[in-house]
């Protein structure tokens, strides 16, 4: 019974696919479903051939996604740009040189970053921020106190290795130095942190560094050092707090096209900020006469980033509480 079912229901399907194809010229229903199912399969002969294998589809979501990934991490692709630019032709941002960087980055670059943050923080974010007295305590005695001790203390460990000397004594110069002006507010606007509380304690460590600076290298280093108070006084009046103040006046004014428009301001900094890694960078392969070890030089390169994880995390652990 089963094979002659089977014969039936293969007969049947194979008259029914002549009377669709062929039709019966007098039968008009017929014609209606013979030309439905033609429009049919013609449909769907177009649509497999328009359909793109499988291979290119990933192919093409694969260069999507490196897009995206690259428009998301565009200033750290930027920052190792600007150093091979810097290592090709140092000689372009490098002082004296034809971007004249002495005035264009001391002054212009970091006078827009300010002028930026003044113009893109509410007046109400910048006032709060000065009221957070607990925390600029902590960023100033960890800057210019916790820090500078941590890495004497950790350099006379390294002073038993084959790093060179002078190279550890560089590194316990720049742990002396206050917090750094302009990349700590556009790292801190970056990541989401409080940028008005970045701003406040920048300007504040850099006038605070005057003093306490020469203070620390003469503790740490035995070496004394004059300073020019009142031109560094003035060229931080100058590239921080005047355009910061400039750029709340313009705020005043200029508030509702602000807030409709939604600027870049993040992104413009970033771009100054990479103008200034360029020409320092200019100015280091400047010197190819400078006779640097390369194996202490990599061993103090593993440990400045070990020195910055860890105190990372430290950071993070006791701003978590």
């Amino acid at each position: 019974m089963r094979g002659h079912g089977a014969d039936v229901g293969g007969a049947s399907a194979a008259a029914l696919q002549r009377l669709v194809t062929q039709g019966e010229p007098g039968t008009r229903s017929f014609r209606w479903f013979r030309s439905g199912f033609v429009k049919l399969r013609r449909k769907s002969r177009s649509e497999l051939l328009l359909r793109p294998p499988e291979a290119t589809r990933r192919r093409v979501e694969s260069s999507m996604g490196l897009l995206a990934r690259a428009r998301k991490e565009w200033f750290i692709i930027g920052i190792v740009l600007v150093i091979l630019a810097a290592r090709l032709e140092p000689r372009f941002g490098v002082r004296g040189g034809p971007l004249k960087p002495e005035v264009t980055v001391a002054y212009v670059a970091v006078s827009l970053i300010f002028f930026n943050s003044g113009l893109s923080l509410k007046t109400e974010e910048l006032t709060s921020a000065l009221l957070h007295v607990r925390l600029h305590l902590f960023v100033q005695s960890f800057t210019l106190v916790f820090f500078p001790l941590v890495i004497w203390l950790l350099l006379k460990v390294l002073a038993l290795t084959a790093i060179d000397q002078w190279l550890l004594r560089g590194l316990q110069t720049v742990s002396c130095m206050p917090p750094p002006v302009s990349s700590a507010v556009i790292l801190t606007k970056a990541v989401g942190g409080n940028e008005a509380a970045a701003i406040f304690n920048s300007a504040f460590g850099s006038f605070l560094g005057i003093v306490v600076t020469p203070l620390l290298l003469l503790l740490f280093l035995g070496s004394a050092s004059s300073v020019p108070f009142s031109s560094i006084f003035s060229q931080l009046f100058v590239t921080v707090v005047l355009p910061l103040v400039l750029g709340q006046v313009c705020r005043r004014f200029l508030r509702e096209h602000l807030e409709r428009r939604k600027l870049p301001f993040g992104a413009v900094s970033s771009g100054v900020l990479l103008l200034i890694i360029y020409t320092t960078f200019c100015d280091t392969f400047s010197h190819p006469d400078i006779e640097l070890e390369p194996t202490s030089l990599l061993l103090l390169v593993i440990v400045i980033f070990l020195i910055q994880l860890s105190f990372m995390l430290l950071t993070f652990t006791f701003s978590t509480r």
